[in-house]
């Protein structure tokens, strides 16, 4: 089954049109987007993007072909341009199934927003899943939300808006690590040039320029998921919220936080308040210093759990140890503190790197401003530079965040 995109951006395009947003403003070759638009097989038209016949032209295609045109959701844009000779536009009912002449099977599902998803199976039986912008799977069932109860070949949703979409569609095993996972719908909130597919990639996703023709169920080799993990930055630098990005497309998700609560402390209930809110429902939160059974698999799922971890941060956890072992007292430190918050640290890269589970973690990064005015500040920062090299030397991916901006260090 042939795939065309002759558009690949949200119903109002990228760029939009009188928009000075500095998405827009670089929203250029490659990265301009028509509304999603997809011609399969040169038979099934989905969505119409403006000056349909001429995007066709531009990729090579034709319309002349076409005898069914479908539509995913309500066009409350321009009106609609339907190029001479081809069908009247239509919608189908959920749950609903068509036959086309020419082999093709065409399925409605239902979205959680006004708008109808797509599954369509090819004459091979290949599959594809296409739902509408802002749109995600409403109803799975135990049949993996899907008819033919196995995983699709080839999705194409709003990556960047509805990750959770994604999400439900993973957890019902619709997509699975094979299946290939295109970002369409893109909008102007998404960011620009090489973030936008650094971004697509940790989801596990990609987008392509408008005019590609992808084939359904041919290999393509999907973003290879780094396991481990690290994200580091200062105060307020969104290193948090890059954490939480990276896996909000993944059912299943175990928050770790090793913070836990402060009593009185109104400043720090705000802040987990913050970080709750923010995160999706379907995370299970654990309150928790011991990362090491955790990381070794004994997660709230019980013994074998390899749910993924999301751990925010190192910097309280090591806060908690260095209380621990005494670290604060200078001869506790000197006769017995030092060498037991080694063997703690040791103990956590060793279970860094054995770990079978997704691992996101979170610290902070010091040592670049001014020099602690006490020893016991010092000797945090010290340690807190030695836990950060130590934990990123397991990890397939480090990132430093800056100014909301995530930089790649490793991967």
């Amino acid at each position: 089954m042939e795939l065309t995109l002759l558009g690949t951006g949200a119903p109002q395009g990228l760029p939009r049109p009188d928009c000075p947003c500095a998405a827009c403003a670089v929203a250029i070759g490659d990265e301009a987007r028509a509304a999603t638009a997809l011609l399969i097989d040169g038979v099934l038209l989905i969505d119409l993007t403006p000056g349909p016949a001429f995007a066709a032209a531009r990729a090579g295609k034709s319309l002349a072909g076409v005898r069914q045109v479908l539509l995913s959701h309500p066009h409350d844009g321009p009106a609609l341009e339907v190029p001479a000779g081809v069908p009247t536009p239509g919608r189908v009912a959920d749950g609903r199934e068509l036959a086309l002449l020419d082999g093709h099977r065409v399925k409605a599902l239902a979205v959680d927003i006004p708008g109808t998803g797509y599954e369509i199976t090819g004459i091979a039986g290949e599959r594809l899943l296409y739902l509408p912008p802002g749109g995600a799977p409403a109803g799975l069932d135990n049949g993996h939300g899907n008819s033919g109860g196995s995983p699709y070949d080839m999705v194409l949703l709003d990556v960047l808006e509805r990750p959770d979409g994604l999400a439900r569609l993973r957890a019902r095993g619709a997509v699975d690590a094979a299946t290939d996972v295109v970002a369409v719908h893109i909008d102007h909130g998404a960011p620009p040039g090489p973030e936008l597919h650094r971004r697509l990639a940790a989801a596990g996703a990609r987008t392509v320029p408008d005019g590609t023709t992808l084939v359904v169920g041919e290999y393509h080799a999907v973003p290879d998921l780094p396991r481990r993990t690290l994200v580091l930055g200062g105060a307020r630098s969104g290193k948090s919220a890059e954490a939480e990005r990276r896996l909000e497309s993944f059912p299943d998700v175990v928050y770790v936080a090793t913070g836990g609560t402060r009593e009185g402390d109104t400043e720090w209930a705000e802040r987990i308040g913050l970080h709750r809110e923010r995160r999706p429902a379907s995370w299970r939160t654990v309150e928790t210093c011991a990362l090491v059974p955790l990381l070794e698999g004994e997660g709230t799922a019980g013994p074998g759990d390899l749910s993924p971890l999301l751990i925010d941060c190192l910097a309280l956890w090591l806060t908690h140890a260095m209380d621990e072992v005494g670290a604060w007292d200078d001869d506790t430190w000197e006769a017995t503190g030092r060498r037991a918050l080694r063997e703690r640290i040791d103990a956590l890269a060793a279970a860094v790197r054995a770990a079978r589970r997704p691992v996101v973690a979170v610290s902070n990064e010091v040592g670049s401003g001014v020099v602690p005015a006490t020893a016991a500040g010092r000797r945090f920062r010290d340690e807190l530079g030695r836990l950060n090299a130590a934990f990123g030397a397991e990890c397939e991916q480090v990132l430093l965040v800056v100014a909301g901006q995530a930089l790649a260090l490793r991967g």
